[in-house]
């Protein structure tokens, strides 16, 4: 059976596919396709159920959680860390609250998340991740929302940090933040089965790291080998090969959140495919 992968076109959702991509592990009958791709546009395909298995915004799952149920692993989850707004001076929560901030999407857990920070709506721009440093750079916008590689290359750019997102949480929860997930459609046979293959290709990557960076920095956008690599170990660990108890209460608890603000006008219905 032909299973379609999205996954964001960056290193560490790369590295998570090298288990299977390289051949080193058992399909058992499955066909893998991966998809790369922008991480808002997955969110939008995923509103429309186009793919069989695909990286998700947590903050988007409660769109599509009729289609999809949540895989208990493969997830990005920062510990004391996360998406950050960057801009060329310091701002403070209340000057920021005043100013234009680009962002890298409406679906994201990024986006959802400063709303929560900042206390509600704020004015925003949408751009593709990858634009945003510059936007804020050139003076086009006063802030930007970074998620993906540029947490780490924003400094190069003569950027400042004005709000961490993953210590905001960590001080307002003490949990670690889930940014985001892999889901797979309802309809797709074999789950259990399909999820332990897939689990297999993110352990294979841990084991054999080297290799799987050597692929990932295929998607690393001229990324230097050392900065991809601390990309990767960031977002790839042991909450991405399973939730535990703190990962699985750290959704439980953002989309809580994101519930009593009106964000969602279903109840969320959080399932995890049994292991």
């Amino acid at each position: 059976m032909r299973i379609r992968i999205g996954h964001s076109a960056d290193p560490d959702d790369a590295f998570m596919a090298w288990g299977l991509v390289s051949g080193r592990l058992d399909p058992r009958g499955f066909e893998f396709e991966f998809v790369p791709e922008d991480i808002q546009v997955l969110n939008e395909w995923a509103l429309d159920g186009k793919l069989e298995v695909t990286a998700l915004s947590l903050a988007t799952y409660p769109l599509v959680q009729d289609a999809y149920a949540l895989l208990p692993h493969g997830a990005s989850i920062g510990s004391g860390y996360g998406p950050i707004v960057v801009a060329r001076r310091e701002l403070s929560l209340d000057e920021l609250r005043e100013v234009e901030v680009v962002v890298p999407g409406r679906l994201t857990t990024a986006f959802l998340v400063l709303g929560m920070a900042l206390g509600g709506p704020f004015a925003h721009r949408a751009l593709p991740f990858d634009r945003i440093l510059e936007e804020v750079k050139s003076g086009g916008a006063d802030a930007g929302l970074l998620i993906h590689e540029g947490q780490l290359t924003y400094k190069d750019e003569g950027l400042v940090k004005v709000l961490d997102l993953g210590e905001w949480w960590l001080l307002e929860t003490g949990l670690p933040l889930p940014l985001g997930v892999n889901v797979v459609r309802r309809d797709v046979p074999r789950l259990s089965e399909l999820s332990a293959v897939l689990r297999e290709s993110i352990e294979a990557g841990l084991a054999n790291r080297e290799e799987a960076t050597t692929y990932a920095l295929g998607f690393a956008r001229d990324l230097a080998p050392d900065t991809a690599d601390r990309f990767i170990a960031m977002y790839v660990n042991e909450l991405t090969c399973d939730y535990g108890d703190e990962g699985r209460q750290a959704v439980e608890e953002l989309l809580r959140r994101a519930e009593e603000t009106g964000t969602y006008e279903r109840p969320v219905r959080v399932e995890f495919v049994e292991s």
